[in-house]
């Protein structure tokens, strides 16, 4: 029995001097508990799990064994309390209704909608005959039709005729909840136009690094045309808006898409390229060269021109990241102290989530501490066993290792937000990451210091050669057949599963972490077994999908296309929304389509011609409207009205008959939804 006792202290005693990596995943425990819940916390109970934080500093004094877990707990809370707290800072008011009008704004943002079409974040929004206490702090608008204004510039003040609504809710019951990630960028409303967006006032003062972005991406899109000079663009600005949808989603097919996303393979070749320059120019100086610190020198400088790139790039959250690791190792070497990666790593994480909690639900945040916590865990393995290969060989191995290991990691990640997996991901990334490393960085930085003598069309010149091979392989692999292989969406609990596997396999130190490989299991088997909803109704009313051998068959064969790719993505078979309808029994294009399985029929009726074709239902009938409408016979009635309370709503066809689950159900009252009427889950049944 005392051998017992002894297990844990020896246990936790062989981790002493390895802990600090877990400070960040105790954070990220709590916060994600905070997300979890459904019913939203007290405040009382936030500033509890605030104020119990100084107990972590007293850790140390409750032993080897008590007092780790101690401060796994009071971290643990301090991260719920967090997250709390920075959901109530980030509080606007939301748009509860559907409005037509008038919207006058400041541009603070331009970006593209997954049809391609411009989109403008505004904010200082007047609405017409809106109380500015109910008025959006921010909008965004998608600009559809012939615009006049074709050249909007940050700052810019403009008015335009829009549509708008609230933020919508996850297309299915557990989905991506846009309400929820809407809150925390404060978007209180989106919408679209078509007709053109007026100019009220020139920018004015503010602004000003988002004009320097904008500044810097038309500055190189007029020395390098077409994708070439938007991909530029992106890497040197993060300014993505001139991209078509078709190059970003060939680079995301051939697993290259992180090339765009300025993380810490970038951050490291623009400080690595700079703090080497630095360095060999200074030796060539008479007067520096023995003056003994000619390193610190070069990584001043090199943390200086990290810090810009991390300002213009737009400051995203895998910049963040890959710029905390930088400043740390130069910091260190400035000071001749050792860099612990592990450390530097987890050093970066704590201080994004205690800026932004929320960031750890996005794939950004996910994807990218993960490939850099096992890049860092593999090579500090290999670098301790003295794995080393000779010359060229051993370049060749790093990239070979590096793109390996970083898409093992991501992959889960990708998998379960994307659905989806790039066959020659690897093979395209080999051929690729070379040339970002050798050509396009270097020449990105090169082109930024000859740019106030105007011969930055120099480097880019040259940097357009390495973007445009880059974006040949992209596209040429990405037409490879099995170049890209569905995946169904898994259950929301396996991805933090496979994260602790991941973690445990990279964090603990001894034998103990094969461990790891226990969970990675029943991740793996639950993922397989993943059950997909026979039954899915939009929140809208305007679409409806069941489930079929052959796939989802979709209610309709267009509209709504937003909600019908994210069902065919989750559902892991592929396929479009015209392939689709044609799997429905009866043709898609009439106002009421009907389709029996075994257990339930279904109805969907379209706009108000449908419901003037139908007066009655059966008792076993699912009937779905996108217009209020009023039934006999008994079936389950689900019209706006309804869907307002419920939301999305999936339909598990089982033994003792269909199981419903809303969106109201999985999401609860929370601070992002707006507020339901007590019986909002019951469902609304005519008689």
């Amino acid at each position: 029995m005392g051998r017992f006792l002894q297990f844990p202290s020896q246990l936790m005693l062989s981790q002493r001097g390895h802990l600090f990596p877990w400070v960040p995943v105790c954070l990220a425990v709590g916060i994600g508990l905070y997300f979890e819940l459904r019913i939203e916390p007290a405040m009382w109970v936030l500033w509890l799990c605030l104020a119990v934080s100084p107990l972590a500093l007293l850790w140390t004094r409750y032993g080897a064994v008590v007092g780790p877990l101690v401060c796994l707990m009071v971290l643990t809370a301090f991260g719920f309390g967090l997250a709390g707290m920075r959901a109530h800072q980030v509080a606007s008011p939301v748009l509860d209704f559907r409005y037509y009008g008038a919207v006058e704004g400041r541009i603070v943002a331009m970006d593209r909608s997954s049809s391609d079409a411009v989109r403008l974040t505004l904010d200082r929004v007047v609405l017409e005959r809106m109380d500015p206490s109910r008025t959006p702090t921010r909008v965004r608008v998608s600009l559809h039709g012939q615009q006049g204004f074709s050249d909007p510039r940050p700052g810019d003040v403009v008015i335009l005729t829009a549509h708008l609504s609230g933020p919508g809710g996850a297309v299915e019951p557990g989905g991506f909840d846009f309400r929820r990630h809407a809150w925390f960028q404060r978007l209180g409303a989106v919408g679209y136009t078509r007709t053109p967006v007026l100019l009220l006032e020139k920018a004015g003062e503010g602004l000003w690094l988002f004009k320097a972005r904008m500044w810097l991406s038309a500055r190189v899109q007029s020395q390098l045309e077409g994708e070439t000079g938007t991909f530029a663009a992106a890497l040197m600005a993060g300014e993505r808006s001139g991209m078509s949808q078709e190059t970003i989603k060939a680079l995301r097919e051939t697993n290259l898409a992180h090339l765009i996303a300025i993380s810490g393979l970038h951050m490291g070749l623009v400080a690595g390229f700079v703090y080497a320059s630095l360095r060999y120019g200074l030796l060539l100086l008479p007067w520096t060269r023995h003056s003994g610190h000619v390193r610190k020198y070069a990584a001043f400088g090199a943390l200086l021109a990290a810090a810009g790139y991390l300002a213009l790039s737009g400051g995203s959250i895998a910049t963040q990241r890959a710029f905390i690791m930088a400043a740390a190792g130069l910091t260190a070497l400035m000071l001749d102290r050792r860099v612990l990666s592990l450390r530097s790593v987890a050093m970066a994480a704590v201080v994004v989530l205690l800026i932004r909690p929320e960031a750890l639900l996005s794939p950004g945040f996910q994807m990218s501490f993960a490939a850099t916590t096992a890049l860092v865990a593999v090579f500090s393995a290999m670098a301790a066993r003295q794995v080393r290969l000779p010359g060229w060989l051993g370049a060749v191995a790093s990239v070979v290792i590096s793109s390996a290991v970083a898409g093992a990691a991501t992959g889960p990640v990708g998998m379960a937000h994307f659905n989806q997996i790039a066959t020659y991901g690897l093979l395209a990334n080999l051929v690729s990451v070379p040339v970002m490393g050798l050509v396009v960085v270097p020449m990105g930085v090169l082109a930024a210091l000859l740019m106030p003598f105007g011969l930055d069309w120099i480097a880019l010149k040259i940097m357009g050669l390495g973007l445009d091979w880059i974006l040949f392989v992209a596209h040429r692999v990405a037409e490879w057949d099995g170049a890209v292989r569905p995946v169904v969406s898994p259950d929301p609990w396996v991805l933090p599963v496979v994260a602790l596997a991941g973690l445990m396999l990279c964090l603990w130190h001894g034998r103990g972490r094969w461990t790891g490989l226990v969970p990675l299991a029943v991740a793996v088997v639950a993922w397989s077994q993943t059950q997909r909803p026979d039954i899915l109704i939009a929140d809208t009313g305007t679409l409806v999908g069941m489930m079929t051998p052959e796939g989802r068959a979709l209610s309709r064969d267009r509209g709504a296309g937003f909600i019908a790719d994210t069902w065919l993505e989750n559902d892991g078979r592929g396929g479009d929304q015209i392939g689709a309808a044609l799997l429905w029994p009866e043709s898609p294009l009439k106002r009421v389509a009907e389709a029996q399985l075994p257990q339930i029929g279904v109805m969907h009726i379209q706009g108000k011609t449908g419901a003037k074709q139908v007066s009655r239902c059966a008792r076993d009938q699912v009937v779905v409207s996108s217009v209020e409408l009023t039934l006999t016979g008994g079936c389950t009635l689900f019209d706006p009205m309804t869907l307002r309370r419920t939301g999305s709503v999936a339909l598990y066809l089982e033994e003792g008959g269909p199981r419903i689950v809303t969106d109201a159900e999985k999401t609860g009252r929370r601070l992002w939804h707006p507020a339901r009427e007590k019986r909002a889950l019951k469902l609304a049944k005519n008689q």
